[in-house]
């Protein structure tokens, strides 16, 4: 009787499921740049695409925090009148209502963007997102077709289209999970500074306490009020007020918001349960729900089994994360996506497993596709993807090089 591993099978179906996925997502970079170009208004002083946005979209806001760093009370930006009052002097009275979403201490960040003009700030705030996430990401993935794949995903493209820090958000939580056990206190630092953006690193807190990185989690306590103090130096004390008592308040109008613009947007649970038309409280409650079984799942994984498969540890820590935020865009899900990706190029899936994970990949279409219909169901994606990993952890879902014989 001779024995055939038939891991090997499953190497191949991950490499032939690869190379599948980076031709479509290919296509779907190509289809989605060409609509996109084909579809802007060259209008001056800063073109429009179709959502009638300027070219960069996102990008218009963090511009705007890089000039206010460099003008007087810039914490007078987070009333949103004085804020479009600016952006209506500069792009005509019809440009939609913005408001400041970032806390202020995204302005260190910005300000040497603030300097140079609209399109080259932009152009280099693309080149340094695609570099950097390029960098770590090919330390990541030894197969170049997938990191081709990632960067064609739908969380890159949108990520892209927007203007926004996802590529860079994205290698600094790839970079964290290397680092944490070999370099401690430069993790530390990387998740202090994703107070920057805070809704990708909410359950960093969770996951270090559970598995007793106390190193990393001084080290991102210390990053954290080193940047809140030295802003306010910088600043002054009151944009901090300004942006608890004004900036949030004006935040949460996207998820009271009756009219359920958000929804093709925003791949949460909360999101999903708006946008099917029930009340603020019904979907805080239902996102409450998963939010503490996200919680629960990376506390437990992380207490009693962080010596289970890192890449199934991660894939789950992100999942979580993504699941237990109300708001949360789908560009922001790109780490997610790497994870997903990373594991269905290995032969640690099943056929369920496999399904899941694609589905991961493409949750920001399957988001816009389905959210401007407001039918519910793609923010699911992530927390049946996180029980799955959770069921992995525990050893409840076995998946090994499998052994049958033949004569």
């Amino acid at each position: 009787m001779a024995a055939i591993d038939i891991s090997v099978s499953s190497r191949s179906e991950a490499g032939g499921a690869i190379r599948i996925h980076t031709i479509a997502a290919v296509i779907f970079f190509a289809v989605t740049a060409l609509s996109y170009v084909l579809t802007l208004k060259w209008t001056a002083p800063i073109p429009h695409d179709a959502t009638t946005l300027v070219v960069g979209r996102d990008f218009l806001n963090f511009w705007m925090y890089g000039r206010a760093a460099w003008l007087p009370d810039p914490s007078r930006f987070y009333d949103p009148q004085a804020y479009n009052a600016v952006l209506w002097a500069m792009l005509g009275a019809d440009y939609p209502g913005q408001n400041w979403s970032y806390p202020p201490s995204i302005m260190l960040l910005a300000a040497p963007f603030g300097r140079l003009g609209y399109f080259p700030a932009l152009a280099l705030w693309t080149a340094l997102g695609l570099a950097i996430f390029i960098a770590v990401a090919r330390q990541r993935l030894n197969d170049p077709k997938l990191l081709l794949m990632i960067l064609c995903s739908p969380a890159a493209v949108f990520c892209l289209m927007s203007g926004q820090s996802s590529l860079i958000t994205a290698a600094m939580l790839l970079t964290i999970v290397a680092w944490q056990d070999r370099r401690p206190v430069l993790a530390g630092v990387l998740i202090g500074l994703l107070t920057l953006k805070p809704q990708v690193g909410l359950m960093f807190p969770v996951m270090l306490i559970a598995s007793g990185r106390w190193r990393v989690f001084a080290s991102a306590a210390a990053t954290t009020l080193a940047i809140v103090a030295l802003t306010a130096a910088l600043f002054g004390p009151q944009v901090w007020i300004d942006f608890v008592t004004k900036g949030l308040p004006v935040q949460n109008l996207v998820l009271v918001d009756p009219e359920r613009v958000g929804t093709p947007f925003y791949p949460t649970v909360f999101m999903n349960v708006r946008g099917a038309g029930a009340s603020y409280a019904v979907a805080m409650a239902v996102q409450s729900v998963f939010s503490a079984a996200a919680v629960g799942m990376v506390f437990f994984a992380f207490r009693w089994r962080r010596n289970a498969d890192p890449q199934i540890l991660n894939a789950l820590f992100f999942a979580c994360a993504v699941s237990c935020v109300p708001y949360l865009l789908s560009y922001d899900t790109l780490t997610l996506a790497c994870f997903a990706a990373m594991l269905l190029a290995s032969d640690k899936l099943d056929a369920r497993g496999q399904v899941l994970a694609k589905l991961v990949f493409w949750l920001p279409l399957i988001q816009i596709g389905l959210g401007q219909f407001h039918i519910p169901g793609p923010a699911l994606i992530p927390p049946a993807f996180a029980v799955y990993l959770f069921l992995r952890v525990l050893g409840l879902h076995s998946v090994g090089s499998l052994q049958v014989s033949r004569p």
